[in-house]
């Protein structure tokens, strides 16, 4: 399905008058307004390839019909997605789930979209059909080096295809841990895992990145090989200076402070980038935002002043990507919600008062530290979200247009309602 600019413009003309009205309050109670809208304006977000079919758990899968049947169907959907919010302006592909047979057609149709294609994603947690070395114990830490080798050369070929479509970073997580007290010797698992990551390392390009993600459990639930920031940190800095963590907001285990982490991989230039999500209990991929709102918020707020004290570039110099599952929900509304409450925590931590907190933090004022930081969260930015889409063509309000306009039927319509996106 392809949205026309017509449809974008009668649905925000509908709208517009009411968003002018909220526009204007807001812009008169923040002082810096136009150039929070246009760092909103700026701002993109990748979203995932696996992310735009239906998800599910180990117990069962619910298609929500007209899911994409390959990488230029979800090419297409993300190129819709940013149609309605002027903020999904890349796609993070992950192999073997997205090899295309046909690099300059794909590359040609994200740039129809207006699509660039963020970090590849590689894939040592499955066993692809025919694959004669198992990663049932493991990856890049197998005992068995013909497996290792098996892994390391799969992540060189991620490279491979990532340079063709004009990525520049690779995303490594590992599944890599054990189950059980004494099935694993841990010094080793980490040496291995060291030795198969410089192998991957010397393959990248002088333009590259490798990001390596963390994750405290699952699918081994004893030990988990890069298990928290600290083993990620580890890594990278033995790696060298292309080398960074990369933190998934589900992947910590309860009550971890993720904004103090944050706060400490930035100092230390080595925070590579973000998997957005949320959740309640583990690693549950939930929308981003719905959970916890606040801390979202916080870790925002880290995250601007840390890169404005290192001059960074908001937009280029991290990786903003989703990473979320939507076993209940459609999952281009999903998406959309996700985009819509990073956008306004983004917003809001843009709006902390910097001046008025670091004299209150110098004196020890404590209460006056938290009032600051609450008044930010609590005032309605939504309207400075929404007049950034306006400015980049995107609807007002994206998910009533989703709606308005059918998209998910037309979906259903062209591709049937029993397709099943590629992926987990």
């Amino acid at each position: 399905m392809k949205l026309e600019n017509y449809h974008l413009e009668s649905h925000n003309s509908e709208r517009l008058a009411k968003h002018e009205r909220q526009l204007d309050f807001i812009t008169s109670e923040i002082s810096d307004a136009q150039s929070i809208i246009q760092k909103l304006v700026d701002f993109q977000i990748a979203i995932p390839s696996w992310a735009l079919g239906t998800g599910g758990t180990r117990f069962g899968r619910f298609s929500s019909g007209g899911e994409p049947r390959n990488i230029e169907e979800k090419i297409e959907d993300v190129g819709l997605l940013h149609k309605l919010n002027g903020s999904s302006g890349a796609i993070s592909l992950h192999i073997p789930w997205d090899t295309a047979d046909n690099t300059n057609a794909i590359k040609a149709l994200a740039a129809q979209h207006g699509l660039r294609f963020d970090a590849m994603n590689s894939n040592t947690f499955q066993d692809q059909p025919d694959q004669a070395q198992s990663y049932k114990f493991g990856s890049l830490q197998h005992v068995d080096k013909a497996v290792r080798k098996h892994a390391i050369e799969h992540n060189i070929e991620v490279i491979r295809q990532g340079v063709e479509l004009g990525s520049k970073a690779l995303t490594v997580w590992l599944a890599d841990g054990s189950c059980f007290p004494g099935q694993l010797n841990f010094r080793k698992a980490f040496q291995n895992t060291l030795e198969s990551l410089r192998e991957i390392y010397a393959a990248l390009p002088n333009d590259w990145k490798i990001f390596v993600e963390y994750k405290a459990f699952e699918p081994n639930f004893y030990s988990t090989t890069v298990g928290d920031w600290g083993q990620s940190l580890l890594y990278a800095n033995k790696l060298g200076p292309k080398a960074y963590t990369l933190v998934d907001l589900g992947h910590h285990l309860p009550n971890a402070n993720i904004e103090q982490i944050v706060s400490l991989l930035l100092m230390e230039e080595k925070l590579g980038g973000f998997h957005f999500n949320d959740s309640k209990y583990g690693d549950d991929d939930l929308t981003a935002g719905s959970i916890k709102p606040y801390q979202l918020f916080l870790i925002f707020n880290e995250l601007v002043e840390g890169m404005d004290a290192r001059g960074m570039d908001h937009r280029e110099d991290l990786g903003w990507m989703i990473d979320a599952s939507h076993n209940v929900k459609d999952p281009l509304e999903d998406l959309l919600q996700s985009v819509e409450a990073i956008m306004i925590a983004y917003a809001q931590a843009l709006s902390v008062d910097r001046v008025a907190l670091q004299d209150a933090q110098a004196i020890n004022d404590v209460a006056r530290c938290q009032e600051i930081l609450q008044q930010a969260f609590r005032t309605d930015v939504r309207p400075l979200v929404a007049e950034a889409r306006l400015r980049t063509g995107a609807a007002l309000a994206p998910l009533e247009a989703f709606r308005t306009f059918k998209v998910r039927q037309e979906l259903i319509s062209n591709r049937g309602s029993k397709t099943v996106a590629t992926g987990l």
